[in-house]
């Protein structure tokens, strides 16, 4: 196991990225978060760069400046180095990139890590249209809706990660702010259970607190069609049934009628 030094340099370190004409001399760094990128406000998230065996210090930054926010020194050569956010806030949303340093010179920096913290604005809501008992092999659209302002909608479907889709809101006449997702087709293979968030445009990596989880319900079309079948000779039979009754009191009330007669 590597052993490494965080130190935190709060935007004074005067190295900058690609300021080496040696930068790219390495394969280009890969970030990555774990145990990922979307967390809630609070939680703990470990923010990797993986580099090459000659990396000596490893570099992070995010967008919004372009001097590092944090800085890992390798005491021995090392391929990886880690970042680690104990309670993330708003100040940790954004977008990372990191990158290191070698006796070669400084690499290109990483692809944009998307670091989203939720937790911040209150719950939207979620319902499928026309209902949340689905055929299987239809399609199904789930609406995210609230009062609040929220200038898009994010769907996540639970069980299977980096999975989402965003959609711009629209006000509607009374008043929410909604958007619609079409979904499908609906299989009975797999568990379709989702959960919407909010978030304002200008703060596109601080998401709401997230709906109550919605749970698609699929029938088999062939069980369906068995059970119209069976409601179907359920009511022919008991159709039946009613018409051997009057005729059964049919029957008695004229043996009775002779015999009143008789009486008299």
């Amino acid at each position: 196991m590597i052993s490494t030094l965080i130190v935190l340099f709060h935007l004074g370190l005067s190295l900058e990225p690609r300021t080496t004409t040696m930068a790219g001399k390495f394969p280009t760094p890969t970030i990555l978060a774990e145990p990922d990128s979307v967390v809630t406000k609070g939680q703990s998230v470990t923010i990797w760069c993986l580099g090459t065996e000659e990396a000596q210090v490893y570099y992070l930054y995010k967008e919004e400046g372009s001097k590092s926010l944090k800085t890992q020194t390798a005491f021995e050569p090392g391929n990886k180095a880690n970042f680690s956010i104990p309670f993330t806030t708003e100040y940790h949303a954004g977008l990372y990139h990191c990158y290191y340093y070698s006796p070669a010179g400084l690499s290109e920096q990483s692809n944009a890590l998307e670091l989203v913290v939720t937790g911040f604005y209150s719950k939207p809501s979620i319902s499928a249209l026309p209902s949340s008992l689905v055929t299987s092999g239809r399609n199904v659209t789930l609406q995210c809706s609230s009062h609040q302002g929220y200038g898009r909608y994010i769907l996540t479907k639970e069980g299977e990660q980096n999975v989402s889709w965003t959609q711009n809101s629209q006000k509607h006449p009374n008043g929410q702010f909604l958007a619609l997702f079409p979904v499908g087709p609906v299989t009975s293979k797999h568990r379709w259970a989702f959960r919407c968030y909010g978030y304002y445009k200008r703060t596109s990596q601080m998401w709401s607190v997230p709906s109550e989880t919605l749970q698609l319900l699929v029938s088999d079309s062939h069980s369906q069609d068995h059970t119209v079948e069976n409601l179907i000779r359920m009511a022919v039979a008991g159709l039946i049934l009613v018409v051997l009754g009057i005729l059964l009191f049919e029957a008695q009330k004229s043996q009775r009628s002779p015999q009143d007669s008789g009486c008299r």
